[in-house]
C-alpha cells in the first residue's frame, strides 16, 4: 500500500481531477461518514426504470455522495502536455528560422602550450653536439650520462672532454616565465636552429642527441634514431637517442654503434 502524497502523485499522472474512496485507505486521512453511506432509489423510480430496460443486463448498484462538502473533493492539478515535434516526410524536424539565423560562435584558435627542455651544446673535434640534459642542469664530471657521453665520444674516434660553446649556459626554454612573448613550439625550434647557425662554423656533423635535440634543432622525430640527416643551413645531422634512454635500453647501443662505423669517415677525414 501507498502513503497519501504518493497517491496523489499516481492519480494527477492519470489526470484524475476527483476521486471518492469506496473503503478506507490505509495512510489516508479520515473519510467523513457520510460519504460512504449508499443512498436508496425511490421505489416507483426504481420501477420505472426496470420497465424501461429490455435487455436482462445487471446494473451495478450506484454509490452518491449526499451532503458533500465542496471541500471534501480533492482536485489534482492537471498537467501541462508537452508537444513533441513530429519529424518531417524526410525524417528530420525542421529547425526554427530563428536557428537558422543565428551565427555559429567563432572558435578561437588554441594556444599551444611552451615546450620545456634544457639543451647543452658542446663541441668535440669537429663535431658538435647539441645534448639533451636529463637534470636539466650542465653535466658533471661524473655524472653518469657524462660519463656514458665520453664513452660514445672515445668509440668514435673523438676527443672525450668535449668543450663547451658559448658562455657554457645551456639553451633553457621556456626562455621567459611570464610574458606575452610567444613561446610555443615553432618558437623554441627557430630559437635553437639560431644558435647552431651561429656556432656551425668548422663543423663536419652536428650530433643531436635526446628527443628534444632532434625535434628543435633538427625539425624531426624519434623514427630517425641512428639515421643521419640534413639540416637547412647547418649541415648534416646525426640523430642519437637520448642518454638517459641508451642506459634504461642499453639493447639500442648494437644500432647505435653500427651506424656510427659507417658514418665515422665524415668527421675523421674532416
Amino acid at each position: 500500500m501507498i502513503d497519501e502524497a504518493r497517491r496523489r502523485v499516481y492519480l494527477g499522472a492519470m489526470q484524475v481531477v476527483s476521486w471518492l474512496p469506496r473503503v478506507a485507505l490505509p495512510f489516508a486521512a479520515p473519510s467523513r461518514p457520510g460519504l460512504l453511506v449508499p443512498v436508496e432509489v425511490p421505489t416507483q423510480a426504481r420501477a420505472a426504470n426496470e420497465a424501461e430496460t429490455s435487455a436482462p443486463l445487471e446494473v451495478a448498484p450506484t454509490l452518491v455522495a449526499t451532503d458533500v462538502d465542496a471541500a471534501a473533493v480533492e482536485v489534482a492539478p492537471l498537467r501541462p502536455k508537452i508537444e513533441v515535434p513530429r519529424p518531417s516526410a524526410r525524417g528530420q524536424n525542421r529547425p526554427e528560422p530563428a536557428a537558422e539565423e543565428a551565427e555559429a560562435p567563432v572558435a578561437e584558435p588554441a594556444v599551444a602550450a611552451p615546450p620545456r627542455f634544457a639543451l647543452q651544446l658542446l663541441r668535440a673535434g669537429s663535431c658538435l653536439l647539441l645534448v639533451e640534459l636529463p637534470t636539466g642542469y650542465p653535466f658533471q664530471s661524473r655524472d653518469p650520462a657524462y660519463l656514458l657521453l665520453r664513452d660514445l665520444l672515445r668509440a668514435a674516434g673523438l676527443p672525450d672532454s668535449p668543450q663547451q660553446v658559448g658562455d657554457g649556459e645551456p639553451i633553457r626554454w621556456p626562455l621567459l616565465n611570464r610574458g606575452a612573448l610567444d613561446q610555443g613550439p615553432d618558437s623554441a625550434r627557430d630559437y635553437v636552429q639560431a644558435v647552431l647557425q651561429r656556432e656551425r662554423e668548422g663543423a663536419a656533423c652536428l650530433w643531436l642527441i635526446g628527443l628534444p635535440a632532434i625535434r628543435f634543432g633538427g625539425e624531426r622525430d624519434e623514427d630517425v634514431y641512428c639515421r643521419e640527416f640534413a639540416v637547412e643551413e647547418v649541415g648534416p645531422a646525426w640523430a642519437l637517442p637520448g642518454l638517459e634512454l641508451l642506459m634504461d635500453e642499453p639493447q639500442r647501443k648494437a644500432e647505435l654503434w653500427q651506424a656510427m662505423r659507417r658514418l665515422m669517415p665524415r668527421w675523421k677525414d674532416a
